[in-house]
């Protein structure tokens, strides 16, 4: 295991299923390998940085 995996924080199951795409308030689905929250129907995949989601949408990440 590498140094940024070892150093990531516990993400809290409870809290990312009470979450919702800020867009259109459709579930999102958690990508741990990407530490990002990812909302299939807004095409976007928000950040998870140092544990913390970024649910602003000019931080999230376009998906095709």
């Amino acid at each position: 295991m590498n140094d940024e995996k070892k150093a990531r924080p516990p993400i809290d199951r409870r809290m990312l299923e009470a979450l919702v795409c800020p867009m259109t308030q459709a579930p999102l689905s958690y990508d741990a390998e990407r530490q990002e929250l990812v909302s299939k129907a807004a095409h976007l995949a928000y950040p998870i940085r140092g544990g913390i989601p970024i649910m602003l949408e000019e931080e999230a990440r376009k998906l095709d």
